[in-house]
């Protein structure tokens, strides 16, 4: 299907000044909303639930040396106490969960299911709706069982078949009490990654992991998100994503379906070109592959100011977040605009916050982001849900847990749950239910 928007219109907004002229005054009152909006916070298996052995990032976090700040080790212990999170977000006023399925340890080998792992997904979506939270399912967020990266992962066509028996299987032991599900979270996170100048330094590095990983599982190969040959793995994913709604829904055809998105609001530096080819690059493609789907996912953390052929660094002086990043909240409204308009989908954003250890300025964060959010819905953006990123402070990749996005606290000795202020600040629009 040919893409909604042509690439110049795409291009135009893209930009931050028309996505401001498209900006509505502010609000002299809070906005009611539908009354089926999603609000959540998300987590993800991996990063949360501790002890993931048998998945790539296990692997990849474990050779000698490495670029992770830390192993996983037993991030959060959410596999043990994920009543205790669901209760939080309870608590907060929350009305929605999003959280992942780990394959790695759903499929630990090929073809070797475990009954015991499902029955415990299930339980954690029947916990849901027993605390009156709505289920929001990740079916793959990064990780992959290591057999499946030591087999080419993405980059190999004959993997898709795999992921989809995965898919048939999980959605037929999740039960019926899940409304909302994405396939992926962030396929076009590599290709987003390989304009950023920081990235680009490492790859000499992540290739001589890659080689290492493989050498630790006995394979020649090793292809682990993100740095996979995105060439190549980008139209695999695309077609897994595809086929994997037609399999889920050939268990739940009822079930709204989709995919998350990483958006940056992408701005031009003055008088450079790579703008246009950043975005044939890191979205259109999958601009493309959402275009028959139920919602799109939008994840946004920020902006970006793009040069000729590479990102900018943020300008001297800007507030930066733990993730070096500038605090620019208003990214949000720029990105959901730019979506909408490019896919004519409806718009969840599945992902949004901030890396501080200063919990004033999530609120702050919050309160930006949900003011434009609030602009975009009065002008006619169908948004039907807010998730926030994320529940806890948790294992974010490379930089373990030098980074807080969480609305919860961990005590990474005794994991000790301590909700935040922001935590209660953001479940008040959600009682409310308005912006």
């Amino acid at each position: 299907m040919p893409f909604a928007l042509s690439r110049r219109s795409m291009l135009q907004l893209a930009g931050g000044s028309l996505a401001m002229t498209l900006a509505s005054p502010a609000l002299a009152a809070r906005r009611k909303l539908r009354p089926d909006f999603l609000w959540g916070a998300a987590t993800a298996a991996h990063q949360v639930e501790g002890n993931n052995v048998n998945s790539d990032s296990w692997v990849m976090e474990h050779l000698k040396p490495n670029s992770f700040a830390a192993p996983s080790g037993d991030a959060c212990d959410s596999y043990h106490r994920w009543r205790e999170d669901m209760a939080l977000v309870k608590q907060m006023g929350l009305n929605c969960y999003r959280f992942g399925i780990e394959w790695s340890r759903i499929e630990p080998e090929q073809g070797e299911y475990s009954n015991a792992e499902l029955d415990h997904y299930r339980r954690m979506v029947d916990g849901c709706v027993e605390l009156g939270l709505k289920p929001f399912i990740t079916y793959s967020h990064f990780t992959v069982p290591r057999w499946f990266a030591a087999k080419g992962g993405w980059e190999e066509q004959t993997n898709v078949d795999h992921f989809l028996r995965f898919c048939e299987r999980a959605a037929k032991a999740l039960g019926p009490n899940y409304s909302h599900g994405l396939t992926f979270n962030e396929p076009n996170l590599a290709a987003q990654l390989s304009w950023q100048p920081g990235f680009r330094a490492t790859m000499p590095y992540f290739v001589q992991a890659s080689a290492a990983a493989a050498k630790a599982v006995g394979s020649d190969r090793f292809s682990s998100t993100p740095i996979f040959d995105v060439r190549r793995a980008g139209p695999i994913q695309a077609e897994a994503h595809r086929r994997a709604i037609e399999a889920i829904k050939s268990v739940r055809p009822d079930l709204k379906l989709g995919l998350s998105l990483s958006v940056a609001d992408e701005q031009s530096a003055p008088g450079a070109n790579g703008l246009e080819r950043k975005i044939a690059e890191v979205y259109a493609p999958w601009f493309e592959a959402v275009a028959k789907d139920d919602f799109v996912g939008v994840q946004t953390y920020g902006r970006a100011v793009v040069g000729n052929d590479i990102d900018l660094p943020p300008a001297s002086g800007v507030e930066l977040t733990q993730t070096e990043m500038e605090f620019y909240p208003q990214a949000l409204e720029a990105t959901v605009r730019w979506v909408s308009k490019a896919t004519k989908r409806p718009i969840i954003v599945t992902e949004n916050g901030v890396a501080t250890a200063d919990d004033g300025r999530r609120i702050a964060y919050i309160d930006g982001a949900l003011a434009g959010l609030s602009r975009a819905i009065v002008d006619g953006v169908d948004v039907r849900g807010y998730i926030h990123w994320s529940l806890l402070d948790n294992f974010e990749w490379n930089r373990a847990y030098t980074a807080q996005f969480g609305l919860v606290a961990v005590d990474r000795t005794s994991f000790r749950r301590t909700l935040k202020p922001s935590g209660l600040h953001l479940g008040r629009y959600a009682r409310d239910n308005s912006i």
